[in-house]
């Protein structure tokens, strides 16, 4: 497992893009526990520390596959970099200017989630330039998916760190910085500055004129409900069994389970149709979510929450890989951030839909959405084989893509279909 890693870590450029865009992700994967905390010790209530940190939320999703066009469009340095500058002014302002007066506040911290650079997506378009060989671009893609569960469980350390050795406004200015400083060495680097996207037809739709990639977001949403109803039912559970340390302990099975299983997952080689293993993915990510409605004790808990997450890295990995193959060309980085778009907007849908569900039914009643919402994904990625397995009618080659180093066919609409 180690070795194939390693064999990607030393290819030339790979160590400095993965660090590189890990650090400048930092602001984004801390803002909502850092917004919070902020507002808690400027005196604000938990439903103003809520909303803001849902409008930094609802700002990124809408930005993200705005930017990913405009670096389709533009490049890499000429977006990521002022982006990162400007989200970081945004929050500094934020920082400074406090919760008063209101308007100011929420105003700083939509414009800091709106202009958060598509590092992500950046990131993938990056890999089949890098990576010349496909089976070390899709162990590329799960090794992104664990360094992703790595960064979510060491963003919340830093900020805790950087609020117990100086303040929460401290926290804000100095993991933005860090953001600055992540982007500058991607943007910076010789691969991310000759990156050209493939030529592009003008659409309007961009990346969402692909029949696959839509098909993939529908069912990526109902994923991200699962994993955002599950935050929520873990509160009351929580308080049910001992406290906030268990959820901690949950939280941190969840990640450890994800870890080890996109570890796994890249160690080898995977024969067969992507569009069809993801389905067994998600099939395996819903099934194991089905024992958190037993509710055992702390421990056992524990360990189903460890059980549940093995399978998610790996799910995200495969549809890293379906991404690349249905964006059609010449908008891969916007394909790349729809998705995570969509994962992030269902995260907040379960969030917002476990609530009332948990104060109904209890924690049992929350630990029952995630299993049905990955069933429901499991349904749509079931209606939607065909689509997935071969990009939509019209294909063509599209040689020299950034999408598939290895000239796989990629949905590409006709002459008349131009904008």
């Amino acid at each position: 497992m180690a070795t194939g890693y390693l064999e990607i870590l030393r290819v030339r450029h790979a160590t400095r893009l993965l660090v590189g865009t890990l650090v400048g992700r930092l602001p984004n994967g801390t803002a909502a526990i850092a917004i919070v905390l902020f507002v808690r010790a400027e005196g604000g209530s938990y439903s103003l520390a809520g909303a803001l940190a849902a409008v930094y939320g609802v700002a990124n999703a809408v930005g993200q596959p705005v930017l990913g066009r405009l670096v389709d469009l533009r490049g890499q340095p000429r977006v990521q970099l002022p982006a990162a500058v400007l989200s970081a002014l945004a929050m500094a302002v934020f920082a400074f200017v406090g919760i008063d007066p209101r308007a100011a506040a929420y105003a700083a911290v939509a414009a800091a989630g709106l202009f958060t650079p598509p590092l992500e997506g950046g990131l993938r378009a990056l890999w089949s330039s890098v990576l010349h060989r496909e089976e070390q671009v899709h162990r590329a893609y799960a090794m992104d998916a664990v360094a992703q569960e790595v960064m979510f469980t060491v963003g919340p350390l830093l900020v805790t760190v950087c609020v117990s050795v100086w303040s929460p406004q401290v926290a804000l200015l100095v993991l933005n910085g860090l953001g600055v400083l992540g982007a500058l060495s991607v943007v910076v680097s010789a691969p991310s500055r000759a990156w050209r996207s493939a030529p592009r037809e003008a659409h309007w739709l961009g990346a969402l004129r692909s029949p696959g990639l839509l098909a993939l977001l529908g069912a990526f949403l109902f994923v991200g409900i699962a994993l955002g109803s599950i935050t929520v039912a873990s509160v009351p559970y929580g308080d049910e069994h001992g406290g906030g340390h268990v959820y901690g302990w949950l939280m941190a099975g969840l990640g450890l389970g994800a870890l080890v299983g996109g570890m796994a997952y890249g160690a080898r080689q995977w024969a067969g149709e992507p569009a069809r293993r993801l389905q067994v993915l998600v099939a395996f990510l819903a099934v194991c979510y089905l024992p958190l409605t037993l509710m055992p004790g702390p421990g056992a808990m524990t360990l189903l929450a460890v059980v549940a997450g093995v399978f998610l890295a790996p799910a995200i990995a495969c549809a890293f890989v379906l991404v690349d193959r249905h964006a059609p060309a010449g908008t891969v980085t916007e394909a790349f951030s729809w998705l995570v778009t969509t994962f992030t907007v269902g995260a907040s849908v379960g969030t917002g839909l476990a609530g009332p569900v948990v104060e109904a039914g209890g924690a049992q009643g929350g630990f029952a959405i995630p299993a049905v919402a990955g069933g429901v994904a499991l349904l749509v990625l079931m209606c939607t084989g065909r689509v997935l397995a071969v990009p939509a009618g019209g294909s063509v080659v599209a040689a020299g893509s950034e999408n598939d180093p290895n000239r796989a066919v990629e949905p590409r609409l006709g002459s008349g279909d131009r904008a």
